[in-house]
């Protein structure tokens, strides 16, 4: 029985499974929510909702209206390292004492040289684009880096923001710099662009104005109540507190959500995107899609099936596929690329918990542990030459632009898709056969953490598979890799 200094509180997903539950001391921030939440899914980035309140790791929860009920909603938010791959040639990663570690092509931001001494200790979230990095640190300010090819801007008056890189895709951050001195609690990226959510809820952006970088045509919608952010390859979303939906970036990728504007008015819990379109879930289950007609943005062929019940979207390159509450998966997009399902549909007609998409295909993970792709065979789709490796046991999937890494429930890594890309981990097989928690993938290699905090990699060297000139940084304490 709590006491009046404990709170009881249920943290449930949308499909009704429950995260957790339990007695906090009402004095504590929600933040003890947050990390209970993260164990059920490490490395996976997440909602905390009470009704329509959106719960931040600051708020108090004394603060809370209990009479409101003590159920907090889960909302799993879309990540590239969980369900869809990254374009990045580069890798990051963030130790438990707030050090980054980065390598790869320096391009990608694999060279954080120039802003080292502001990446030693207390960044709190690393986040990257095809050509670029933002880290927020603990008293809110981000520090940015990126490709030297133009230079960018290294300029700061007091070192809370800075900069470096190519400025057309968002290593420089100058103009914005003010608003980026404290107060970021998320910041997401695109292919060109960034866009960071301050505690007042406003959103401050930067980088390609035709991937998003400007956002002056939206900005009185983005002054405040903003909850997440969502990007595409060129386009963002915003869901604000009242579950509206605001758009900005390349009209024709979904930066223009006219078509749909009266269905995201109200109810939206998230928004996912792929290369050119979004799909958003409302609160009735049901799915409103936007964009590129040609990468998921008409859904019409399926709208039937994505009326309710609908509790996770997760995309790949040109097309989506839906998980809903029965366990049952519905795709749409290019055909080839994995909207089309059918070879495959009696294994996707239940017992599905989640969903990872590749570069032209999709991995799903079913209740007993067991594996099924589709789309492009030489992808990943097709997972035969490994199969009786996925028939139990599989954590977690994840993918990048040509392969894919299963980990395994004794901590083990299976994978499979095109060899040069990581689908071939027979250089590093000693290491991966036990202790693995988390895989990440980008463009053409993968980053596993262990239990012990140390990293491996594999795949294209020059996409990060190859970690030796940051080898001893990586040997403990990496908690995140981006």
């Amino acid at each position: 029985m709590a006491s009046s200094s404990e709170i009881y509180f249920k943290l449930v997903e949308l499909s009704g499974h429950v995260v957790a539950e339990g007695v906090w001391g009402a004095s504590l921030r929600a933040d003890c929510l947050y990390r209970s939440a993260h164990l059920a899914k490490p490395g996976r980035r997440c909602r905390l909702l009470q009704g329509t309140l959106e719960l931040t790791p600051f708020t108090l929860l004394a603060d809370l209206d209990l009479s409101l009920g003590t159920c907090i909603q889960v909302v799993w938010l879309f990540s590239s390292s969980a369900d869809r791959c990254s374009h990045r040639h580069a890798f990051a990663a963030l130790k438990g004492d707030g050090s980054v570690v980065t390598w790869g092509d320096e391009y990608s931001g694999g060279n954080s040289s120039a802003v080292a001494s502001l990446l030693t200790e207390g960044v709190v979230q690393v986040c990257g684009h095809y050509s670029s990095c933002a880290a927020i640190k603990a008293n809110g300010s981000v520090v940015t880096w990126g490709s030297p090819f133009t230079g960018g801007n290294s300029s700061a008056a007091n070192g809370s923001v800075v900069t470096w890189g190519n400025a057309d895709d968002g290593g420089d951050s100058s103009a914005v710099a003010p608003l980026l001195m404290e107060g970021v609690v998320q910041v997401c990226g695109n292919d060109g662009s960034f866009a960071a959510i301050k505690a007042n809820g406003s959103v401050v952006t930067w980088g390609s104005a035709y991937n998003g970088g400007n956002s002056s045509a939206v900005a009185p919608l983005l002054m405040e109540d903003v909850v997440q952010v969502c990007g595409n390859d060129s386009s963002f979303a915003a869901i604000k507190a009242n579950g509206s939906v605001v758009t900005w970036g390349d009209d024709d990728n979904g930066g223009d959500s006219s078509a749909v504007a009266s269905l995201l008015t109200e109810g939206v819990v998230q928004v996912y995107g792929n290369h050119g379109s979004f799909a958003a879930i409302k609160a009735n289950g049901s799915v409103v899609t936007w964009g590129s007609a040609y990468s998921g943005g008409n859904s019409s062929a399926v709208a039937t099936l994505l009326m309710e019940g609908v509790v996770q979207v997760c995309g790949n390159y040109w097309s989506f596929a839906a998980i809903k509450a029965n366990g049952s998966v519905v795709t749409w997009g290019d055909a080839d690329s994995g909207g089309n399902s059918s070879a495959v549909a009696p294994l996707l007609a239940g017992g599905i918990v989640q969903v990872c998409g590749g570069i032209f295909s999709f991995a799903a993970i079913k209740a007993n542990g067991s594996v099924v792709t589709w789309g492009r065979a030489d992808c990943g789709g097709n997972s035969s030459a490994v199969a009786p490796l996925l028939m139990e046991g599989v954590v977690q999937v994840c993918g990048n632009h040509g392969s894919f890494a299963a980990i395994k429930a004794n901590g083990s890594v299976v994978t499979w898709g095109a060899a040069d890309n990581g689908g071939n981990s027979s250089a590093v097989a000693s290491l991966l056969t036990e202790g693995v928690v988390q895989v990440y993938g980008n463009h053409g290699s993968f980053a596993a953490i262990k239990a012990n905090g140390s990293v491996v990699t594999w795949g294209r060297a020059g996409d990060g598979g190859n970690s030796s000139a940051v080898a001893p940084l990586l040997t403990e304490g990496v908690v995140q890799v981006c």
